[in-house]
């Protein structure tokens, strides 16, 4: 067999102790990246060791298994363990006696700069987690693990079968999957449609102290939901583990509040009063989970870039200004969310703004991933025409009926041929659609503006254009959709700054 120093080959590694420490094994696959082909199999039990021990192992097994192939190949190893990808990844310190010797021999199978690592969750690295426990299996009954005995790439292949049809048609709007899911919901025991629950208060007229200062948002009834949803990421992750978003809770069921005083973003909302229809909103009872199977969404994580120096001023800041890199508080809180989804696990790309402060910020992000960054022009904020750089009260002074135009209107574009509302909508519904297409059942990091995320998160809930002025979104903040096969979308969480406490 010949090999290639242009291959590149995928290994996924696990490892088991059952007891921890007690009877210990390790599975190992090589994959073809294109096909999904298993190239090779490893495994075996390794008598009384820890989980971390084995999964070590399995890894040098791994990599040993992709040299024997392809001496020359690059290497992308997947494994759901986190502490060894990042402590192969040196961004965590290896302090285990028992470990350094394993992560040095394993960083001894190919060069430096040969090998990438990426986190995966548990269920999708079922395949080398079964190879350990058919080698555990074999030498609780005193004997040696046998490839030709091995299930474990039938079940992988069958997994593969039973994952959901690949999105068809463009995904996101609640609108473009209502019929469908109502459908779905008709047919499962105690399923039920109705409306949103809750109301919600008319949101405060803008003042010269800044626009975003009158939107609004319920602290506790959003910690209430954040909690609701970590309860069922129980990974850490933002990808819930039902089936389908309905089975998830949605922000949009919840009343929301108005609170003056909020922090100001660099884009304002529309005001209310604007047109725009409200989709329907599905709800479930448990018997949603008997429903069909979506397979993976592409899920977005929504993060707005940190502070510049016109964020505190409270003033207009779009694609069209000075374009402000991001102040000494903004790299501080960079770093602080690149250290939270770390911590996380589960971002498998970037794309970025190409403005300078989303690209400072995805930067930040990117070097403590070890992912590179992409830049979408679609994810740029509003372009705000003369009205850049200045505070909501001086565009009231200078430009009064043009602002009552903008304020009563998605279609009025701001003084001197900036960009209306709907038009960023539209350039923001045709940006998603490419991208969850492109990254379909992958996670993705969006680096992003206020009007930008905030439109993704009223898009999936098929709600109204004015929504968008209900809505807190701080700096540095992160907000979560997911999108669907058949065309429907989930909000799973909406401006967390948890990590910024």
């Amino acid at each position: 067999m010949t090999s290639s120093s242009s291959r590149e080959v995928i290994v996924e590694a696990d490892g088991g102790s059952r007891g921890n420490p007690g009877p210990a094994g390790y599975g190992a696959v090589v994959l073809d990246p294109v096909t999904g082909e298993t190239l090779a199999e490893a495994a075996e039990y390794i008598g009384v060791a820890t989980n971390n021990v084995a999964e070590y192992k399995g890894l040098v097994a791994g990599l040993k298994a992709a040299r024997a192939l392809f001496p020359d190949c690059t290497v992308h190893v997947r494994m759901d363990s986190k502490l060894v990808v990042e402590q192969m990844s040196g961004r965590w310190k290896i302090k285990h006696p028992d470990m350094k010797p394993l992560a040095a021999e394993a960083g001894r199978v190919f060069p430096a700069g040969r090998v990438r690592y990426e986190w995966i969750p548990r269920e999708r690295n079922k395949h080398a987690d079964r190879l350990a426990n058919e080698a555990m299996d074999a030498g609780k009954q005193g004997r040696r693990w046998e490839p030709s005995a091995s299930t474990a790439a039938l079940d992988a292949s069958a997994a593969r079968n039973a994952a959901g049809p690949p999105p068809s048609g463009p995904p996101g709007d609640a609108t473009a999957g209502a019929a469908r899911a109502r459908a779905a919901l008709g047919s499962a025991p105690g399923a039920r449609t109705a409306g949103a629950t809750g109301s919600a208060k008319a949101p405060v007229s803008p003042t010269d102290s800044g626009y975003d200062a009158a939107s609004g948002y319920d602290e506790g009834l959003f910690a209430a939901a954040f909690a609701t949803e970590e309860a069922l990421t129980a990974s850490g992750d933002f990808e819930a583990e039902a089936a389908h978003p309905a089975a998830a809770p949605s922000v949009a069921t919840a009343p929301v509040a108005t609170a003056p005083g909020a922090s100001a973003p660099d884009a304002p909302a529309p005001a209310p009063g604007a047109s725009g229809a409200s989709a329907p909103v599905v709800s479930a009872s448990q018997g949603w989970s008997k429903g069909p199977d979506m397979g993976a969404p592409a899920t977005f994580v929504l993060l707005r870039h940190g502070e510049t120096a016109l964020t505190p001023e409270k003033r207009f800041s779009g694609s069209g200004g000075s374009d402000p890199e991001l102040s000494a508080a903004g790299l501080r809180q960079a770093e602080a969310v690149a250290d939270a989804l770390a911590a996380r696990g589960t971002i498998q790309e970037i794309v970025s703004s190409p403005l300078t402060r989303c690209r400072q910020t995805a930067a930040a992000v990117a070097a403590r991933l070890g992912l590179d960054v992409r830049v979408e022009q679609g994810l740029r904020e509003t372009d705000f025409g003369a009205w850049e750089g200045l505070t909501f009260g001086e565009v009231r002074e200078r430009h009064p009926e043009d602002l009552d135009a903008w304020l009563s209107s998605p279609k009025a574009a701001p003084t001197g041929g900036g960009e209306s509302f709907a038009t960023v909508a539209r350039r923001v519904a045709t940006t998603r659609d490419r991208l969850a297409a492109a990254y379909a059942g992958r996670t993705v990091l969006l680096v992003s503006h206020v009007t930008p995320i905030k439109t993704l998160v009223r898009l999936a809930l098929g709600a109204p254009p004015e929504s968008l002025f209900r809505m807190e979104l701080s700096a540095a903040s992160i907000s979560a959709v997911a999108y669907y096969a058949d065309g429907n979308a989930s909000v799973r969480l909406l401006n967390d700054t948890s990590h910024l406490r």
